[in-house]
């Protein structure tokens, strides 16, 4: 099955978080960094949400979106959380909802915490960001209609979660790679290369839970 490729928008509107992500994606094909806030995107057609396992979007980079899109939205990402996970979704998990905005027609929800705190330390940015880009991929091999060709990620967890903008950008970038080079068929080998990928940065093991 071919892997179908979407461009990716990493966006913050500090500069230092910014900079921080393209050193780290640097190399890294179709990706874009944007100093902007949500308000100030171009039409895409999927933002990543950086939220709770609640889908409550009332803070940060959620209200914005929320704002533009209406409670509405946050009611339908309520309601599929209760139907499909029974009140909390996993960090790890993600899916794909339709917004009605023609300029931004889809939106992901993908956890990074249970609830607001410190993730500093966990691997949760890329397991979110991972998350985010298999749910995209798997609407893009499944769906009939018009694929998604740009996904926009914030730099996950550097609010409430207290992560470094450099962590952030490490571990979405880690989640970036190995998205685009899935295993063949997993062994060992090609397991803890990919841990050690997500774990560590270069030889110091940053994530310790």
């Amino acid at each position: 099955m071919p892997y179908p490729w979407f461009s990716l928008w990493i966006i913050h509107p500090d500069a230092r978080a910014c900079e921080a992500t393209r050193a780290r994606f640097e190399g890294q094909p179709r990706a874009r960094v944007l100093q902007a806030r949500y308000e100030e995107l171009p039409p895409h057609d999927c933002f990543v949400t950086a939220g709770n396992a609640f889908g409550l979007m009332t803070a940060g980079v959620d209200a914005a979106v929320i704002q533009r899109h209406g409670v509405a939205l946050m009611t339908r990402v309520q309601d599929h959380i209760m139907e499909r996970y029974l009140g909390e979704q996993p960090v790890g998990t993600a899916f794909v909802l339709e917004t009605g905005d023609r300029e931004r027609p889809y939106l992901c929800h993908a956890p990074t915490m249970r609830v607001p705190g410190s993730i500093a330390g966990s691997d949760r940015v890329y397991a979110a960001a991972f998350a985010a880009m298999v749910a995209v991929h798997r609407f893009n091999v499944e769906t009939d209609g018009a694929p998604i060709e740009t996904l926009v990620l914030p730099a996950l967890g550097t609010g409430f979660g207290a992560v470094s903008f450099d962590e952030s950008a490490r571990q979405m970038a880690a989640a970036y790679r190995n998205y685009r080079t899935p295993p063949h068929r997993p062994n060992w080998d090609s397991i803890i290369a990919r841990e050690r990928v997500i774990c560590y940065d270069g030889e110091r093991k940053v994530v310790k839970r």
